[in-house]
């Protein structure tokens, strides 16, 4: 690596860390997935290898040798591919560094390119060595040797130099095709929404562990399996395969400098290649001017003119919506439990459905004057009023919310074991909810607006409403709901009996709950709940009325 290669390397590493530690919440997220998925793993690993080492010190079996190497070269294998979909996943954003042009410029392509890589390099050996460091140095105490550290960061390390590389060239000619190739980058959003539902389809299904399992065996005996004998070498009394050894250690100082020059040559072409260009204005405005000509009989001008920029600039830009796709993730269980039942269970076909009401005010309205941007003093201090915008982004919200709560939640109810009594219930239930959700949603992100934007991928920005919005949002959606639902199905009796008994194991003087004060807040909650939809609408009016540019 060249000394300009190498300036390139630290000063993404650098930037990239700044960019995680000064944003708190990115950070939190970073930090409770270490805690979670590499702690748990090392806090395991720490109490059980070293009783581990201690067994390979005093001698295997014929049969426990074979499964040790079977294992340890099937386990490198299958971490040398995840190192490549990971670095690809990253190399997806990486491969568009900030300033391009400066970086282009100031440097020749290969020392950009060969700089990214190295600060990938950089990144995933953050996330893999202190864990490998970690873990064999457990087992090192019990085997009462210090050689299996060794071949552990030697293993980590051909892993990185390799994989890296290989997941940049994948990663920057997806980029290349979704951004530069016009048939594939005009429908790009419907191959990520496609991917992911596929990934974790496969997950929820099982697929993924039986492919990853079979990947597992097959790998075993070929060259992705050969790094794993140099690991084995280190290790008491376990025989390991020189042939092996000799094979990773070539195949790597071959695969690595062609896999750099593959990349170097990937990043050239993409970099300096025209971004695809498809104009779909045309087509968009058409669609908008049917919807303004719908609501023209009546629906004033200023109000339908709101309605319409607001489903426009969504559908032009439609990743400010990320933040609505994310419970989702949490719903991927939901797949096998309906796979397992062979139907749609009673209780998924209730929990899309509040999802669907939740989403309804999420769309448009729970950020009514961030969303204005740098439009925001114009806006204000037009002949617009308050009722105007917030009704105009209430109708906006109802009119591509209610319709689909409609149909999904009937056709939910009808899958699932409901009656059709419950069933029409749920979809009537299910519309009003997605007609309330935006009026509700006006007022608390009135109240608490978010007026900068916030990175949603490494290149990409948007607007997006606040965390305290989202929540205090998400509350007052969920605490309705589930008091009706208690009401609904007459639930108060058993939960003030679970509350009590909980109360009785707690430090606390004894409480006693009944039914009638469980259901008499629930209505509470329930009569708050219908009134703070008008109310939050009443306030965002008044809010966007008396706003004063700061």
């Amino acid at each position: 690596m060249t000394r300009a290669a190498a300036l390139v390397a630290r000063t993404e590493f650098r930037r990239t860390v700044r960019a995680i530690t000064a944003d708190r919440t990115k950070l939190l997220m970073m930090s409770l997935l270490a805690a979670f998925a590499f702690g748990s793993v090392t806090v395991a690993g720490g109490y059980l290898l070293p009783t581990l080492g201690e067994h390979f010190a005093d001698g295997l079996t014929a049969d426990s040798v074979a499964l040790a190497t079977d294992t340890v070269a099937g386990g490198v294998a299958i971490g040398w591919l995840f190192l490549v979909g990971m670095s690809a996943i990253r190399a997806f954003t990486a491969a568009d560094p900030d300033e391009p042009a400066f970086l282009l410029v100031s440097t020749s392509t290969r020392n950009a390119a060969v700089g990214l890589v190295g600060a990938e390099i950089l990144l995933f050996s953050v996330w893999v060595l202190p864990p490998a460091i970690v873990l064999s140095s457990a087992f090192a105490v019990g085997a009462d040797t210090a050689l299996p550290v060794v071949g552990a960061v030697l293993v980590a390390a051909l892993a990185l130099v390799s994989a890296v590389p290989v997941g940049f060239v994948v990663g920057v000619w997806v980029r290349h095709l979704v951004t530069a190739y016009e048939p594939i980058a005009r429908y790009r959003w419907v191959l990520f929404v496609g991917f992911w539902a596929l990934y974790f389809g496969a997950i929820a299904t099982g697929r993924f562990d039986l492919v990853v399992s079979e990947l597992f065996v097959a790998l075993q005996d070929g060259p992705l399996g050969w790094p794993g004998h140099l690991l084995l070498a280190t290790v008491p009394n376990v025989p390991a395969s020189g042939t092996a050894v000799l094979g990773a250690l070539v195949g790597t100082a071959l695969v690595t400098p062609i896999a750099v020059g593959i990349g170097v040559a990937s990043a050239r072409v993409h970099w300096f290649a025209d971004p695809a260009r498809f104009d779909d204005r045309h087509r968009s405005g058409a669609s908008s001017s049917r919807l303004a000509g719908a609501l023209s009989r009546g629906v004033d001008r200023p109000t339908r003119t709101v309605t319409v920029t607001a489903i426009r600039r969504t559908g032009r830009a439609p990743i400010r919506l990320a933040y609505v796709g994310y419970p989702l993730f949490g719903a991927v269980g939901f797949v096998q439990a309906i796979l397992e039942a062979g139907t749609i269970p009673a209780y998924v076909a209730v929990v899309l459905s509040v999802y669907l009401v939740w989403a309804a005010g999420a769309l448009f309205t729970l950020n009514p004057l961030g969303d204005l941007g740098r439009a925001l003093p114009a806006v204000v201090t037009s002949t617009l009023s308050g009722r105007q915008s917030i009704a105009g982004l209430v109708l906006a919200g109802t009119l591509v919310a209610a319709p689909v709560g409609l149909v999904v939640s009937l056709a939910l109810g009808l899958a699932s074991p409901l009656s059709l009594e419950r069933t029409a219930a749920l979809a009537a239930a299910t519309t009003v909810g997605a007609v309330a959700t935006p009026a509700l949603a006006t007022g608390i992100g009135a109240a608490l607006p978010r007026f900068g934007s916030v990175k949603v991928t490494n290149s990409r920005e948007a607007v997006m409403p606040s965390k305290a919005a989202f929540a205090v949002y998400s509350l007052a959606v969920i605490l309705p709901t589930a008091a009706a639902a208690a009401l609904y199905v007459d639930a108060a009796a058993p939960i003030a009996a679970l509350l009590s008994a909980t109360a009785a194991w707690a430090p606390t003087p004894s409480v006693s709950i009944t039914a009638a004060q469980i259901a008499g807040v629930a209505w509470a909650v329930l009569v708050v709940g219908l009134l703070a939809p008008p109310t939050s609408a009443l306030y965002a009016i008044e809010r966007f009325d008396r706003y004063t540019l700061e």
